[in-house]
């Protein structure tokens, strides 16, 4: 299933706008979505992106045309960001997240994440022989922990999005993310399909499903992304 949105003449975007850092994302492709330090800086870093997401998601994305310049996006809605912001990941749904989904909306963009988390086993697949360049610093996670940080962050989404991954403590590290991973799916039908939550989750704030995709994408592909770069002699 692909996921096939008409193309619009300019790209409509939102920003969340911390107090030093600024997320600009494409409303209606999740995943697309980079950082600046200001709405601007933020907005060139979306485009100069583009190709690199468009690569990600050519399989399932159709009718997918790149804008050329930073005028064809349109900055449909500002949201004000907060801490997560400032520490380096977008944190506040869109308010378009909060409309209801159904299974033919559901199917497409479940490939369109499905394609996300591919890209980012294929830069890790690419890199498991490199070694990692490090930063100015020294600073920057080996590919094995970037690893095991996008699947622990994938169990702590399940959790937000009112599921729950037991930890199999000795699980080989694949099989562990593609258990995950199926649960998170599963947990996105059920929410989209509004399921009740169970009891004990009924007292936490949950993310709606579209957001629970936008953010698994955004993180897959930044990891994706970080790998390569790093991985370039």
């Amino acid at each position: 299933m692909r996921y096939n949105r008409p193309v619009p003449k300019t790209l409509p975007v939102y920003l969340e706008v911390g107090r030093r850092r600024v997320f600009a994302g494409a409303l209606d492709r999740p995943g697309w979505c980079r950082s600046g330090r200001d709405e601007d800086s933020a907005l060139e870093s979306l485009l100069a992106y583009g190709p690199r997401y468009a690569a990600a998601v050519k399989k399932v994305a159709r009718g997918f045309t790149l804008p050329e310049k930073a005028s064809a996006l349109d900055v449909v809605e500002r949201l004000r960001g907060d801490a997560t912001t400032d520490f380096g990941a977008p944190a506040v749904a869109p308010s378009s997240d909060r409309r209801p989904l159904n299974d033919a909306e559901l199917v497409p963009l479940t490939a369109l994440l499905r394609a996300c988390w591919a890209a980012f086993d294929a830069s890790a697949k690419a890199a498991a022989s490199a070694v990692l360049r490090k930063g100015p610093r020294g600073g920057g996670r080996d590919l094995d922990h970037i690893v095991a940080h996008v699947r622990d962050a994938e169990g702590a989404y399940l959790g937000r999005l009112g599921g729950k991954h037991p930890k199999r403590d000795g699980s080989e590290s694949a099989a562990e993310m593609k258990a995950v991973r199926k649960e998170f799916l599963d947990a996105l039908a059920a929410r989209a399909g509004a399921e009740p939550l169970p009891p004990a989750r009924r007292s936490r704030t949950v993310w709606v499903p579209r957001y629970g995709v936008r953010r698994s994408a955004w993180h897959a592909l930044d990891h994706a992304w970080e790998i390569e770069d790093r991985a370039k002699q």
